[in-house]
């Protein structure tokens, strides 16, 4: 069935704009189309996947009035994109708009499991709550000033949440150069710096800033296993692996795992270690030896999104906790609170962590479009360019919408998401929201998303 459904599909594809049978996957969904914005909106449809999470009632960004006369079908290719829609799974919703005014929807109030789209939300939390030119700063600290190029206690290096911190070999070993990263290599030059030579205790990873869990609950645990995402912690270098060929292999601590890198970088830079690594707390009063700073939280949600790092996502997550230690559960408290703030669509939706791996949360395409309608710097550099960059950089090759479509994807196990943004050949900007859920084989995922493109692509000409 999924074999058949694709070719067809690439057979539309070829017929850009003429209409193929409907297999009436959606034929109980909801439909609009609409030229013009209003405050109306409406409740999530009821086949969609059951929530328990808390909702908000606010008001939308974008129209969802169902009364005006629908778009000339040489504006909107409504019979072509039904055909996009018929041949979509169930549970699924999609949207496309240009700028306040909704051009097509299906069932856009439907919560959907939003893989790794629901990165917009951790994004916009980011920046709004900590501000898009904060750095996060990683420090080494010292139980009292260094005598005569000695330190007669021991070392601390002190995480403050930086999820890029990491070696030159290991941000060389990334696809897509020049990689985003804070090199612990500056640190450990800082050290030598201040004229340090031999440290006669131990280098102590202190990662307390946050708190102590790993990983999310509900998260399989070969996520880690498979180099989806390292372990969790304030104080993390090479995302918190040992090893990174293949899927790599975890730091068992990963704030030992960075005392005892930055043990070898200033063994190699000879400065002499008597005690080895070691985990702790830094004690008050501690002596600031070195530091560095991150990339600001403009540039780590820019790299976060167009990559899709899952690790980055989750430590932005709990730098979000407010009172106490950072942690997940908090951080989505101050995710939901934020966005409630700004006036989003949060109806339906439930969140569970920061990246999307999670199979509990649930968001709706309405809210993934008034997001991307909002267009903050940040988040528009980090989309993904269509044959061009980032999750994107080797999909839609050869197509009308290589260049022109700007986007987050995400991909879970039958879950394949798309939601950013379309220049098409008129000269028009659209905002668009597609995901879908229940996906029966992924060979569905490639003709049915550049089906869809290819349509926005060649909107109002």
């Amino acid at each position: 069935m999924a074999g058949g459904i694709a070719a067809s599909l690439l057979g539309f594809l070829g017929m850009m704009g003429a209409g193929i049978p409907s297999t009436s996957a959606q034929s109980s969904d909801t439909t609009t189309t609409t030229t013009a914005p209003s405050s109306t909106t409406t409740g999530p449809t009821t086949t969609g996947p059951p929530t328990t999470g808390p909702t908000t009632t606010t008001t939308t960004v974008v129209s969802t009035t169902t009364t005006t006369a629908p778009l000339r079908p040489s504006r909107v290719p409504v019979t072509a994109l039904n055909a996009v829609w018929n041949h979509t799974p169930r549970g699924s919703c999609l949207m496309v708009a240009e700028g306040d005014h909704v051009l097509y929807e299906r069932s856009p109030d439907r919560p959907v499991l939003p893989a790794s789209t629901l990165k917009l939300l951790t994004a916009t939390a980011a920046l709004e709550r900590l501000g898009p030119d904060t750095r996060l700063p990683t420090a080494v600290l010292a139980s009292a000033a260094p005598s005569g190029g000695v330190v007669s206690g021991n070392l601390w290096l002190v995480g403050g949440g930086d999820p890029v911190l990491g070696t030159a070999a290991w941000a060389a070993h990334f696809t897509h150069q020049p990689a985003l990263y804070t090199p612990l290599e500056q640190l450990a030059d800082g050290v030598v710096a201040a004229g340090i030579r031999e440290v006669r205790g131990q280098v102590i990873g202190d990662d307390h800033r946050f708190d102590g869990q790993r990983r999310v609950a509900s998260w399989p645990p070969q996520y880690t296993a498979q180099g989806e995402v390292g372990p969790l912690s304030a104080l993390t270098v090479d995302d918190g692996f040992a090893t990174w060929s293949g899927r790599g292999r975890a730091f068992p601590d990963p704030a030992l795992g960075a005392a005892q890198v930055l043990a070898g970088l200033l063994q190699a830079r000879g400065v002499a270690v008597g005690g080895g690594a070691a985990t702790g707390a830094h004690p008050v009063g501690a002596a600031e030896v070195a530091s560095i700073e991150s990339p600001t939280v403009g540039e780590l949600v820019a790299s976060m999104l167009r990559e899709s790092d899952n690790g980055t996502a989750e430590l932005l997550l709990k730098q979000l906790a407010t009172g106490g230690q950072g942690s997940t559960a908090n951080g989505l408290a101050t995710v939901r609170a934020t966005l409630g703030r700004l006036g989003l669509p949060l109806s339906g939706v439930r969140l569970i962590d920061g990246s999307g791996l999670g199979r509990g949360n649930l968001v709706t395409c309405r809210l993934l479009v008034a997001l991307l309608h909002r267009g903050d710097p940040s988040i528009e550099t980090g989309l993904a360019v269509a044959g061009r960059s980032g999750t994107l950089a080797k999909r839609f090759l050869g197509t009308p919408a290589a260049g022109r479509l700007r986007a987050k994807t995400g991909s879970i196990k039958g879950v394949a998401a798309l939601a950013g943004h379309v220049d098409t050949a008129g000269g028009r900007h659209l905002t668009f929201a597609y995901v879908i859920n229940n996906l029966p084989s992924t060979r569905l995922v490639k003709p049915l998303q550049e089906a869809l493109a290819g349509q926005l692509v060649a909107y109002g000409t």
